[in-house]
């Protein structure tokens, strides 16, 4: 609870037998999850669990952003936001949750990961731009962000998607987000689906992208 909202979520936990530290995916949902049913927002955290998709036992944490409010205080449509000097209510209950879960858990601090799609997206770039040192990747697929925090994210692994024909974010926001990394250095990937509106999620999340996100480890246990 933040300012006397409740904020749901999802925890999954590894298998019990697995043992051991497990790395943490934590994932924001779009604006069509919003709600509080507390079961909208799972779609996307569920591949998680397709063994089709990923073999990795992880701890995955998915927050649910109440009806018509959003995780990141920008317009969606603006061709570029600066990072708002304060987060929204939503996204500072989800990051009480997190910061107890990181310590109240057997989470490997060097493979912390966070993805997210549209509003999540958003909320993707947001937060590594916030806290650079506590994720080991990360995924936000057709969103955008504050290309002046370029530097401060630049030692985060990132594998960035958008759709050339999106139209609700445009595809310039994730193009260049990209081009502000690589302009000083930075080495992210970038996938740009020709054909694709708004729905790069449809084609995104593949095995490859799982076992490329899960392979990436800090060297160093970073101060959450």
């Amino acid at each position: 609870m933040q300012d006397g909202r409740n904020l749901p979520y999802r925890f999954h936990c590894p298998d019990a037998n697995a043992g051991g530290k497990h790395p943490l995916a934590v994932h924001f949902h779009g604006a069509g999850s919003r709600g509080n049913d507390n079961l909208a927002q799972l779609r996307f955290a569920k591949l998680l669990l397709d063994p089709a998709l990923n073999r990795e036992e992880c701890f995955i944490f998915t927050p649910q952003c109440p009806a018509e409010l959003r995780w990141v205080d920008t317009d969606w449509g603006d061709m570029s936001h600066r990072l708002p000097e304060k987060t929204t209510p939503e996204m500072d209950a989800a990051i009480i949750v997190l910061d107890n879960i990181i310590a109240n858990y057997p989470i490997d601090r060097n493979r912390i990961y966070i993805y997210g799609q549209s509003m999540g997206a958003f909320a993707t770039w947001d937060l590594i731009c916030r806290r650079p040192r506590l994720f080991a990747a990360a995924v936000p697929v057709c969103g955008g962000g504050d290309e002046n925090c370029a530097a401060s994210i630049l030692p985060v692994p990132i594998w960035a998607f958008h759709g050339a024909l999106d139209q609700a974010v445009k595809v310039e926001r994730s193009r260049n987000m990209i081009a502000a990394l690589r302009s000083i250095g930075g080495d992210p990937r970038y996938t740009e689906f020709p054909d694709v509106a708004h729905n790069a999620w449809d084609y995104c999340y593949t095995p490859e992208l799982f076992q490329w996100m899960f392979a990436q480890r800090k060297s160093v246990n970073p101060l959450c």
